[in-house]
């Protein structure tokens, strides 16, 4: 099957390419233009920007909205991941803050809502992914975006965070690979 991806951010493109297979993740249309994240949930983000690319493209979409929720932050920043330390924040901001307004090794969960909407208004899927960890004291590894040099899975029990696993470990517990997998199983694959 064929799967416009509705995302600007070439990271997660990578990833559900690879996570999707055998599936053909294909680029968003220059032209299409996504609505802003301004849901209360990460679900509600998601539905609107997959359907906003089918009804551009003709084609079936998917759509993430995915972040961190920090327990000491009452779950904060969540859908505001990507805009904690502002608006037009850096990933290397939005990590600074977090590292300054949440104790270290205090619990956070990376959650991931993966939508699939068919074009013409036709069958909808919502799936969700989650992985557990605690907040390191000082970012470590080079793999990775976001807040994954701060993120100690509690699925890697040596410590390491998201941005010092490679890229088949991160895939296996990540909430994007978990997700994934949850939206293929729906799919039959």
């Amino acid at each position: 099957m064929r799967l416009v991806l509705a995302t600007r951010n070439a990271h997660k493109a990578r990833e559900f390419a690879t996570l999707l297979a055998p599936h053909e993740v294909l680029a968003l249309p220059d032209d299409v233009r996504l609505p802003p994240e301004t849901a209360a949930t990460f679900a509600e983000n998601a539905l609107e920007k997959a359907r906003t690319a089918a009804r551009a493209t003709g084609m079936t979409a998917i759509a993430d909205d995915s972040g961190i929720e920090a327990a000491a932050l009452g779950g904060a920043p969540g859908v505001r991941s990507a805009r904690f330390a502002g608006e037009h924040a850096t990933d290397e901001e939005n990590l600074a803050k977090l590292l300054r307004e949440a104790p270290a090794g205090s619990d956070l969960a990376y959650v991931c809502a993966l939508v699939l909407v068919e074009p013409g208004g036709g069958v909808e899927h919502a799936v969700e992914g989650r992985c557990t960890g605690t907040l390191a004291a000082q970012p470590r590894g080079d793999g990775g975006f976001g807040y994954d040099p701060a993120f100690e899975p509690d699925d890697v029990p040596d410590g390491r965070t998201m941005a010092e696993l490679g890229p088949e470990q991160k895939d296996a517990i990540s909430h994007r690979g978990r997700a994934a997998r949850a939206l293929l199983a729906l799919l039959g694959d």
